[in-house]
């Protein structure tokens, strides 16, 4: 492990209390980086991940801001730079799960879905790009379903994933001549609490996998480490696919 890697870097990461987001804020400290997460309950996870993190000799912080709280996620940006002194890479990551078939999809679930996963990202990007200088990484968490729908019940969420999509490659424009990068990492099958490996419906997500098996949040955390480092400068605007092959 080359802790130096990402030393003197701070990273903050939406949603960094569970799951991928956890495993996203670990690895990235594991490199050398200081680490800002936002959670928006559960404060005793947010806690763990906190003390895992000073565990590896890293400074950390852990600030509650609800993704549906626009001014919540922005102050969060802001406090997570006064507290650690800089912010060189955003990691977009929480996000919430949605199925419903389109005639019984609410007006109201399409907005909460919207809020979480695109404004709120809007905002901590725009917030966070203020802040960074070149060399800045900004990375969403989306979704092998913004790529394809597999099954019914997905038009809010894909919906939502689709336009983490558009606003990447619209962000790598924008911040392209700063030497900002603007990449989404789009996971398929991840074993979290959120959708275990061992679900009703696992056997379904598996028999649509070239390798048949949930990835783990470490593996979408290795890519994500990947797209903050130096080796990535020249990467921007892209959409990368971490799914088993359930899309090929």
């Amino acid at each position: 492990m080359d802790v130096s890697r990402l030393n003197n870097k701070v990273a903050f990461i939406t949603g960094g209390s569970r799951g991928i987001g956890a495993a996203i804020a670990l690895a990235l400290a594991k490199d050398g980086a200081d680490i800002a997460i936002t959670y928006a309950s559960a404060p005793e996870k947010a806690d763990e991940v906190i003390r895992a993190i000073e565990k590896l000799g890293r400074r950390a912080l852990a600030i509650k801001a609800d993704n549906l709280d626009a001014a919540a996620v922005e102050a969060a940006v802001n406090k997570a730079h006064a507290g650690l002194g800089s912010l060189d890479i955003l990691v977009n990551s929480a996000g919430v799960f949605s199925v419903d078939p389109i005639d019984t999809a609410t007006l109201e679930e399409y907005d909460r879905v919207m809020a979480i996963h695109v404004r709120a990202s809007f905002v901590a990007s725009k917030a966070a790009a203020a802040l960074m200088g070149s060399g800045g990484r900004i990375i969403f968490i989306g979704s092998n379903l913004g790529e394809q729908v597999p099954f019914p019940g997905l038009s809010i969420y894909s919906t939502s994933k689709f336009a983490l999509v558009g606003l990447t490659k619209a962000l790598a424009r924008d911040l392209g001549p700063r030497e900002i990068t603007a990449n989404i990492v789009q996971p398929g099958s991840t074993d979290t609490d959120m959708n275990p490996a061992n679900g009703e419906h696992a056997d379904a997500q598996r028999a649509l996998m070239a390798i048949p098996r949930f990835g783990k949040a470490s593996d979408i955390a290795g890519l994500v480490t990947f797209l903050a480092g130096d080796e990535s400068r020249f990467i921007t605007g892209s959409s990368i696919t971490i799914d088993g092959g359930a899309n090929i």
